[in-house]
């Protein structure tokens, strides 16, 4: 059982690894070499692939498919770099997701009124580190966080 469920978990990201595809491919040969995505989003005239490795994955990549269905760019988005080009008081929710994808985890802070989302990601390559992008009622970004990421830290208690 235990190797079922190892070999299911592995599944979800099995086609990520490997080489990058080659830009100018078509999106059918992307498909068949990195498997479905695990989101689809419009931007503009071009289609945003995403391939997440899930909640407990560091990496999601986008693929940007040109209206000519051949692929334009392949880049892993879970940086600090790609997370500074979220404009606090300016990006929603669709922002983010065309340009981080979906969330590792979700909360609300009801004294705040602030819905977050947190991403995993390793901060300079190094730290295992969380990203939460905090949202409004409106949907707008309002503050972008990081700090180390819970699960991966060594705990430290009084009985370990």
């Amino acid at each position: 059982m235990a190797t079922f469920i190892l070999a299911l978990g592995l599944s979800g990201c099995a086609g990520l690894g490997g080489p990058p595809p080659a830009l100018g491919e078509p999106r059918a040969a992307l498909e068949a070499q990195k498997g479905r995505p695990t989101a689809i989003y419009p931007d503009g005239a071009d289609t945003l692939l995403e391939y997440a490795t899930g909640p407990y994955g560091q990496l999601t990549y986008m693929a940007r498919i040109g209206p000519d269905g051949l692929l334009k760019s392949y880049e892993q988005v879970l940086t600090s770099e790609k997370y500074a080009t979220i404009k606090v008081g300016v990006a929603t929710k669709q922002d983010v997701l065309r340009a981080i994808g979906h969330p590792a985890e979700t909360s609300f802070l009801p004294r705040q009124q602030l819905e977050v989302w947190s991403y995993r990601y390793k901060e300079s390559g190094v730290w295992d580190s969380m990203m939460h992008v905090h949202f409004d009622q409106a949907g707008i970004v309002r503050m972008l966080m990081n700090g180390p990421d819970p699960m991966k830290e060594e705990h430290r208690g009084f009985f370990r």
